[in-house]
């Protein structure tokens, strides 16, 4: 049996239920000019226990169909979304 596939990407999507896109970049060759470019693809992959956050960095595998379009399950949080704190400003600012 083959290994399974795995990407890393970004969480751009945890609106649905059990259920995140991840946005994986890979750069391209061209094969006769050299020139790098990124290729961007959207994957929905399974999150069971809803943990993936917006902008979390995560890996993916390969899995059986989960759904219709679902074929990537989340193995592990990398690195989590840096959220900034935005401290509230004075009030009557004159």
């Amino acid at each position: 049996m083959g290994r399974k596939k795995e990407f890393i990407g970004t969480v751009v999507s945890n609106k649905m239920d059990k259920t995140v896109v991840v946005m994986v970049e890979t750069l391209v060759k061209h094969p006769l000019y050299g020139k790098f470019t990124k290729r961007r693809k959207k994957f929905m992959a399974h999150d069971e226990g809803n943990t993936c956050k917006m902008g979390d960095k995560v890996l993916i595998e390969e899995t059986r169909p989960l759904s219709k379009r679902k074929r990537w399950r989340v193995k592990e949080i990398l690195e989590r979304a840096k959220v900034l704190e935005v401290e509230p400003s004075e009030e009557g600012g004159e």
